[in-house]
């Protein structure tokens, strides 16, 4: 994890709708360095779909969240989708 970022958030967003976000944020992330349940981690996307349901705005903020981070969305999503396996580890790959 690069240190001191901040998360990409919308100023018009409530605050349910951040913590929403910054939970899936913080998910992807660990997918990373930890790994994460799958189960726990699909949860969170779909909750971070109820704020963010559109396409192009999810693309936005993974673009944001990579630059910042070196952390794909996108990937973390992917494999979740994709695999038959209980936890989501992606080695520590970064995509900087």
């Amino acid at each position: 994890m690069k240190p001191n970022y901040q998360y990409p958030l919308e100023p018009d967003w409530s605050t349910a709708d951040m913590v929403a976000v910054t939970t899936f944020y913080s998910l992807v992330e660990d997918a990373y360095e930890k790994g994460v349940d799958r189960d726990n981690f699909l949860a969170a996307y779909r909750a971070f779909k109820q704020v963010v349901p559109d396409q192009m705005t999810e693309k936005r903020l993974g673009r944001e969240f990579e630059q910042v981070s070196g952390y794909s969305l996108y990937h973390v999503v992917k494999a979740a989708r994709a695999g038959a396996g209980q936890r989501i580890r992606l080695g520590g790959v970064r995509h900087d």
